[in-house]
């Protein structure tokens, strides 16, 4: 893909989320959509916080090419990159920049096919100290009394991010046994939910909610694609639910959920391999994650779900513009 070329796309859908004004009433023209909407590109690439990347852009010569800027030309600064992502984060531009995108994906021939696998992961966001009250007062949706008289701590607390259990397997002991139970670690932030295509792995659908939402509860609200070629669903057992299977019966998909242990029972033979037998499809959803987190620094550095909403969604397109010149670099040599 062309970089100049590829970035042009998104102008017409940035001009229409900016709303900048002709200048006919004078000032200084605002910087070029495109070369903003590029610096967050690279900013999320390489997880850079606005300063840093300000100090990059000017540091690197692969930054300014990237950029198409010159030496001597005026680079953006750390407050302008904010307000520019501040700007289309207000406007709720980063679904149209997405699906922008995913019509980039699906006109180059890459279109969703072969079925889709959903999953979330969690994303870290900096961490609150609250009082009880003050948690109560956020789970029940109400604003504690003193931040109300404070719009200074209001505006730097997180009142959408939320503390779940991480659950992840314990070492190996120095006697070589396994513990029996896993390990449960605090967690705060929030999950971003995807489902890929299985044949190319592309995120079609995406949404962000709080940590301690139900993976399940997301599959009945825009998360299944309805343009892929094949109705088959792969999930793991969160996705498992009668409401889940009912719904997808009616709207014509395949379930391919993997089927929960029975409560006090061993699990039967037959079910344990199907499962199996699911979860080497269901798996490659993980290298999505990998990804992000590996190569990405997946983090929410901002406060609130609005913008922890743009900075996974940036991470999603920046996943599926990595995953598509992999691909086409993968088709030129073959």
């Amino acid at each position: 893909m062309d970089t100049k070329k590829g970035a042009r796309q998104f102008r017409p859908d940035l001009d229409t989320a900016l709303a900048y004004a002709d200048g006919s009433k004078g000032g200084r023209p605002p910087f070029d959509p495109v070369l903003m909407f590029k610096i967050l590109v690279i900013q999320t690439l390489n997880n850079l916080s606005d300063e840093r990347t300000e100090y990059l852009i000017n540091d690197r010569l692969s930054f300014m090419r990237f950029l198409g800027l010159g030496l001597s030309e005026r680079v953006p600064d750390a407050k302008t990159i904010w307000l520019f992502r501040e700007r289309l984060t207000q406007a709720g531009a980063i679904d149209v920049l997405f699906n922008r995108f995913d019509t980039t994906l699906r006109n180059a021939g890459y279109l969703p096919m072969s079925g889709q696998i959903l999953d979330a992961t969690l994303v870290a966001a900096p961490k609150q100290r609250n009082t009880n009250d003050e948690k109560t007062d956020l789970r029940e949706g109400r604003i504690p009394q003193d931040w109300q008289d404070k719009p200074a701590k209001l505006s730097h607390k997180d009142r959408h991010a939320r503390w779940t259990l991480k659950f992840t397997k314990p070492k190996r002991q120095d006697d070589g046994t396994m513990p029996s139970s896993d390990l449960a670690i605090p967690f705060f932030g929030y999950k971003s939910h995807v489902s890929i295509d299985r044949k190319f792995r592309f995120i079609r659908k995406w949404k962000t909610t709080d940590a301690a939402a139900s993976d399940g509860a997301r599959l009945r609200e825009g998360l299944l694609d309805k343009t892929n070629t094949a109705s088959s669903v792969w999930a793991d057992t969160a996705y498992r639910s009668k409401a889940n299977e009912d719904f997808m019966a009616k709207q014509g998909f395949v379930s391919k959920v993997h089927r929960t242990k029975p409560h006090l029972k061993p699990m039967p033979l037959h079910i344990q391999r199907s499962n199996a037998g699911k979860s080497v499809i269901r798996s490659r959803v993980e290298h999505v994650f990998a990804d992000q987190k590996s190569q990405t620094g997946l983090f929410v550095r901002t406060v609130g779900i609005t913008r922890a909403t743009m900075r996974i969604g940036l991470a999603n397109i920046v996943y599926n513009m990595r995953r598509f010149l992999f691909l086409e670099r993968l088709n030129a040599s073959a």
